[in-house]
């Protein structure tokens, strides 16, 4: 719902980019969560799901290794 609020909010940027960061065995509910009518709006906006056991197999090559978003965006996984 929070990632609702800000696609609402009027700010074009806001939520651009966010990371959903949920179980993985999860993964088909965020899946079924951002196709419901009421997210529409959260679906434009690169939206990218990030599975907990991906952080944490990649957690320690990130903090050693990472610089910006580059990791994460490596991870993460288109929802549409």
């Amino acid at each position: 719902m929070r990632m609702l609020d800000l696609a609402l909010s009027g700010d074009p940027d806001a939520a651009h980019g966010m990371y959903p960061v949920a179980p993985d065995a999860r993964e088909e509910e965020v899946r079924a969560q951002i196709r419901r009518p009421a997210f529409s709006r959260v679906a434009d906006l690169r939206v990218r799901y990030l599975p907990y056991g991906e952080l944490q197999a990649s957690r320690e090559a990130i903090m050693r290794f990472g610089r910006g978003l580059h990791p994460i965006e490596a991870l993460a996984r288109d929802l549409s």
